[in-house]
This record gives C-alpha cells, structure tokens and sequence, in this order.
C-alpha cells in the first residue's frame, strides 16, 4: 500500500513484547537479504531487503497494479459509499473520531460495506501470511524499513522507485490516516481484529520514522541512525489503540512532529 490505500496476528502488545519488536525492528540492516526464504529472483539495481521489497511491491500490485475483479469491486461499494476510497475515508474517520459517539457511530457509518472490508482485509492479510507468517518482529522490521524509504525497487512505476508512503515536499504524506481508517473500521466491524490490532501500531511507527526522515521517492536514501529509530520504536510499539486514535487525530503528522 505504497501508494494507495493501503495494509494481522495476534492482540498483546505487553510492554516488553513490544520492547522486543523495538529493538528487533533495527536489529537487522537494510541491506539485500539473502540466504534461505529469501530466494528471490535479483532485481539489479534493488537496494534494500530483499523480502521487505517483495511484501511491499506484491501488496501494490495486488491492491492496486493488477488488482483482482474482486478488490476492484471493494474498492467501488467503498468510493460509492464515502465518495473516495483515500481522502474520503480519511476524512471521515477525522471527523467521526472527534464526536462523542465514537467509535460507535464510526462503526455504524462502515457497517454498509463491511463485506468490501473484508474482502480488502483478506488481500492485505494474506501477503502478510504469505511472507511474514507469525514473525511479528520481522514485520515491524518491514514496516520500519518503509518509512525510512529504504527498500529501492526498480520495478516500481516511475518516478516512485521507492517503497514509502507517496509524499512530495509541499504533501506531506496522508496515506498513514488512510490505512489506519481502514484498519480501525476492520477492527470495529470485528473482521480479523486482533490482527488489525497488534498491526496499527507498526503502522504508527512507520509514520513516525517517515516524520523524521523525509525520503526522496525517486533514488536510494540513507537509513535514519540506528538510536533515532530504536527510540521511535520502543515509543509507538507499545500504544494501545485507544491512544492511537489520539494520536492520528493530529494531521498530518504526529503531534510535536513535523
């Protein structure tokens, strides 16, 4: 979902779980993967790991590139319902999350195209299964490595070589709200919630480690220090979802963050 709406397991964040996957997120450079489950066809001129490339470049072209009827399908009942699939939603959880009858009436308001929901949350879990299976902490990695704007990848359509949330320097970028709309609707309509869950807050992380690095989306950039995302870890691995609504209610970035 890098450059679209976009992207499972098990709720229990505790504090030293978390605090595992904090360190765990850094504990392995962005460089190219190799060695077994990580055989690959080469991609010259990729930089990056090699499986994180592969997660994030599968998840856009099934939900985007080459989308299947199905998704597609998704996506129309969604933009039929909330007038677009990205800013629509976006802007509604926005507005939803600052009434007092949330997060009942926001559930209320997506119970038409819950079954689209599911579809979309059976798409975005399934790669997950696919290449990360339960290691959670391998995940966070992937989702950290995204932010950064460190997976380079040569097939992605031009000018956006970079598997990072589309952003441009005067727009910064918005599709970290986006998914997490998603996600909280998925999670209030009881479809794969305990995965949504424990995936929000590597969601969270990601926009955080994004907020600092600011990457080109058109050439290799270099990695955050390793400090600076250990700390940005070991703060947003650990919120519950209660706090991440909070937190995402400040736009575009996180509060005291720019």
């Amino acid at each position: 979902m890098s450059h679209h709406v976009d992207r499972r397991q098990v709720l229990r964040v505790s504090l030293g779980a978390a605090t595992a996957a904090a360190v765990g997120a850094v504990a392995a450079p962005p460089a190219a993967a190799t060695g077994p489950g990580n055989d690959f066809p080469e991609v010259p001129g990729m930089s990056g790991d090699r499986r994180a490339n592969e997660f994030w470049y599968r998840l856009d072209d099934a939900t985007l590139f080459n989308a299947s009827q199905e998704v597609k399908d998704a996506y129309a009942a969604i933009r039929a319902h909330v007038g677009n699939i990205e800013r629509g939603m976006r802007e509604k959880w926005l507005e939803m999350v600052a009434q007092p009858g949330y997060p009942n009436n926001y559930a209320e308001f997506l119970a038409p195209v819950k079954q689209s929901l599911e579809v979309l949350s059976r798409t975005q879990l399934g790669l997950i299964d696919r290449y990360y299976g339960r290691r959670h902490h391998h995940l966070v990695q992937a989702f950290g490595w995204f932010g950064e704007g460190v997976l380079y990848d040569p097939r992605v359509p031009a000018p956006f070589f970079v598997h990072t949330m589309n952003s441009t320097p005067d727009i910064p970028p918005p599709g970290y709200h986006t998914w997490y709309a998603y996600m909280r609707g998925m999670m209030l309509l009881d479809i794969d919630r305990r995965r949504w869950q424990r995936i929000a807050p590597a969601l969270a992380f990601a926009w955080s480690v994004q907020t600092v690095a600011k990457p080109a989306q058109d050439k290799i950039n270099p990695p955050l220090p390793a400090a600076t995302v250990r700390r940005l870890a070991a703060t947003w691995l650990v919120k519950r979802i209660d706090q991440l609504d909070q937190d995402f209610r400040s736009f575009p970035y996180p509060e005291g963050m720019s």
